[in-house]
């Protein structure tokens, strides 16, 4: 990215840009504080998260006008740390996140998204909407009746307001009126004050305070590696919609090492890692925030207003941060994909349904993911092994055989099956003209059908090689017969 360019991202529009992060931090600041309470810290954790991710991302990112804060996947994938071994560990496991997604980014591993089908970002998506709304179970079951009410007033307020006016977010909307309420009659709930003291100042540098052993790094590393790809995942897709709705192209790969360099930041000040967030940022773009100003904005004036108005903040009633969070578990499931189940394909919906489980089961996103991905490429390879065909036409005493498609390891073995190795034909021809081999497993197969050929004293030929289509056979076999080329 040359310097001119990213100057520009940062002067263009002003005005817009600010006012379009100023609504960004309206966004964030009931989620931030909401996904606090899943993973088991204080707001002040999650809030000090966001505030830096957004300034520091709007610096090292690869993608103008996204937002990123402490995110709930990621506070899903470290709440169980947190609640086993406190928040120093949570603190660790933070900042070697971030050191490996700078790795991760260094490395180009970026490319891997290309990697992650259609059905498996849905099935991600449709858990972690799952996931949000099953931590809101336990805020609903043992209160009191107040608390069902404030609720119900939540969610209505946050539907219906829209249809009157988008002005101003409805969540925000929701926290402010069932704040004031519950002020103007005291009920029997639980606040934000309950979960632990909100900043009153600048965040400060600090270390996690716990012994540095191999155990240490035992218990954090599968954390922190779980983070660590959840984060880049949700980011680069959130990344993606944004490309799609801007027509416009970001770097992934800083993108990658921006965000791993942010958490880095993050853990150093106390906070828990984070993400992109989808939510946030279309709502950015929808408000004319296409630049660096307004992530920048996002950030820096969420934490003015968490410093001057804590104190209101922590009046905030429980019943709200669960509406609102009930919302994004609705918004978040992608509903489609429950009448696509009947139009798409049984495999890849098959895929979708799996990674949904395995991310429930597990309580892991990342293993979800994995196992999506692993699952793709299984049932890719079984359809494109059907696409290999052998013909065979016998002259004389000559049996040639024509073979077309796509020949690796999982059709490999479809070839050697079509081979008569009792033919009473004395040449062999094999026609490679439209076949195409792509690993050392289809060469393996290839020279032993030659061999066993040979060996019962067949002249075999092997016609249609060029360095273009099957290089990994001249690169990979010396059998001499290999050299017989059209």
């Amino acid at each position: 990215m040359s310097a001119s360019v990213y100057v520009q991202q940062w002067t263009q529009r002003p005005v817009r840009e600010i006012l379009a992060g100023m609504v960004g931090t309206f966004a964030l600041i009931p989620e931030v504080i909401a996904f606090s309470y899943i993973a088991g810290v204080s707001p002040a954790v999650s809030l000090f998260a966001s505030f830096v991710i957004s300034v520091s991302i709007a610096i090292f990112g690869g993608r103008p006008g996204m937002i990123s804060g402490a995110a709930g996947s990621v506070a899903l994938v470290v709440a169980p740390l947190v609640h086993q071994h406190g928040i120093e560990y949570m603190l660790l496991a933070t900042l070697l996140a971030g050191v490996l997604q700078v790795i991760f980014g260094l490395c180009r591993l970026q490319a891997v998204m290309r990697f992650v089908s259609s059905e498996v970002r849905t099935g991600f998506v449709n858990a972690l909407a799952i996931m949000i709304f099953s931590a809101q179970v336990p805020q609903m079951l043992g209160v009191s009746w107040h608390t069902h009410m404030l609720i119900l007033l939540g969610l209505v307020i946050i539907y219906l307001l829209p249809k009157i006016t988008e002005a101003i977010p409805s969540p925000l909307v929701c926290i402010i009126l069932l704040t004031t309420l519950t002020m103007f009659y005291p009920m029997p709930i639980r606040t934000i004050a309950d979960l632990g003291e909100l900043p009153t100042g600048l965040p400060h540098f600090t270390l996690p305070h716990v012994p540095m052993t191999f155990e240490t790094l035992e218990i954090v590393f599968p954390y922190a590696l779980a983070m660590a790809a959840v984060g880049l995942l949700e980011s680069l897709m959130t990344a993606t919609v944004v490309d799609d709705l801007t027509d416009t192209h970001s770097l992934k790969q800083r993108e990658c090492t921006g965000l791993g360099i942010s958490n880095i930041l993050v853990g150093l000040f106390g906070g828990i890692a984070g993400c992109g967030m989808i939510g946030q940022t279309v709502g950015n773009l929808r408000y004319g925030g296409r630049g660096r100003l307004s992530t920048f904005t996002a950030g820096a004036f969420l934490l003015l207003l968490m410093v001057a108005l804590h104190k209101w903040v922590a009046r905030v009633p429980m019943a709200a941060l669960v509406a609102i969070m009930v919302m994004v578990s609705i918004s978040t499931f992608s509903w489609g994909s429950l009448k696509d189940l009947t139009r798409h394909p049984k495999l890849s919906s098959l895929v979708m349904i799996v990674t949904v489980i395995i991310v429930v089961l597990t309580h892991d996103l990342a293993a979800g993911v994995v196992v999506g991905v692993l699952l793709s490429g299984v049932f890719f390879a079984w359809r494109t092994s059907r696409l290999v065909h052998v013909t065979h036409k016998e002259t004389g005493e000559r049996l040639t055989y024509s073979v077309s498609g796509q020949v690796f390891f999982a059709s490999a073995s479809l070839l050697s099956d079509e081979i008569d190795f009792n033919t009473s034909a004395k040449t062999v021809t094999i026609d490679l003209t439209h076949a195409h081999f792509w690993d050392i497993t289809s060469v393996e197969e290839l020279e032993k059908i030659i061999e066993k050929l040979h060996g019962r004293g067949k002249e075999v030929e092997v016609l249609g090689l060029n360095q273009a289509k099957h290089s990994i056979i001249t690169d990979q076999s010396d059998h001499d017969v290999l050299q017989t080329q059209d």
